[in-house]
């Protein structure tokens, strides 16, 4: 049984009393454990172009906290994690808390996250795919004439992003920038150990029927100087999960991610500045059975 199936409670705000609130972001409550570790819970809010929106999709944090468990196994050949093998359970006394974030919660070391988001794209589609139309390729990186929309590139591509202030949007940089901003040998291993986490998800997601078309990887650095992968890994919030079945040219798929939640609020009269709208209530059913199916298929 998924963790999903068990989570009963549903999560748009944490509220523990037994340990120190360090931040909230759009979907993580991040509290503090000790000077070496935090508690990072995954809630039910969900984010689109930047806005949390104020109704919970039931059982997304769950959802968010198995996927990323499973990659981070999967991933640790390539590079270290930042998840430390410690009870959530042992550090609450009260049950209460204990039911609230049951399977939605890890503890981890605390790394000091990179200023930049490191995206794979290895289909021609959202941000990527303006960007090729107006200046032919993407991020500074220049691609064949002619390509459609969802089409497959010749070859994942690295195109880093800028990591927006609270309400902010996130903004597409070239490589150079990110030497900038990290210098180059940091910069250089960055793109490497992104290409192949890529590279490693892409072939499991295709064995289960699934494209990755593209993902947001977030990497820190520990006390030692050494790359972490932090954060979450290849969800459904972070990539774009498409059926293989489904996939065509020339069109935005169906997808098991929150795009659908996109698609539905690009049809409102919403500038997509804070506040967001309300969800009706089919789309939060459907947007919850994607996120199910999504873990259902990639983690059996």
């Amino acid at each position: 049984m998924s963790h999903t199936a068990e989570a009963t409670e549903v999560v748009f705000e944490s509220s523990l009393r037994s340990l120190e609130l360090v931040s909230r972001g759009k979907v993580r409550d991040i509290y503090r454990v000790d000077d070496a570790h935090l508690l990072i819970v995954a809630t039910d809010r969900i984010s689109a172009f930047d806005v949390v929106l104020p109704d919970p999709i039931p059982g997304k944090g769950v959802v968010l906290t198995s996927v990323s468990n499973f990659w981070f196994a999967r991933t640790r050949r390539i590079v270290p994690n930042h998840l430390v093998d410690r009870s959530v359970d042992a550090l609450l006394a009260d049950d209460a808390e204990r039911r609230q974030l049951r399977g939605r919660a890890v503890v981890v070391r605390r790394c000091r996250p990179l200023p930049i988001e490191a995206v794979v794209r290895g289909y021609l589609i959202g941000s990527g795919w303006k960007d090729y139309q107006r200046s032919g390729g993407v991020c500074g990186i220049a691609l064949p004439p002619g390509l459609a929309q969802a089409a497959r590139l010749p070859d994942p591509i690295f195109t880093p992003a800028t990591k927006a202030e609270a309400g902010a949007h996130d903004e597409n940089i070239d490589f150079a920038r990110v030497v900038e901003l990290i210098g180059e040998p940091l910069a250089r291993r960055v793109r490497e150990l992104s290409l192949a986490i890529y590279g490693l998800a892409v072939e499991l997601a295709a064995a289960r029927g699934i494209i990755i078309a593209d993902t947001k990887l977030e990497l820190g650095l520990d006390d030692a100087g050494e790359l972490v992968l932090i954060d979450e890994v290849l969800t459904p919030d972070s990539s774009r999960f498409w059926p293989a079945a489904d996939w065509r040219t020339g069109m935005s798929p169906p997808s098991f991610d929150k795009q659908y939640v996109r698609d539905y609020l690009e049809t409102l009269d919403w500038d997509k500045r804070a506040p967001g709208p309300h969800l009706p209530a089919e789309v939060i059913a459907r947007t919850a059975e994607k996120y199910r199916e999504a873990e259902r298929r990639l983690c059996g």
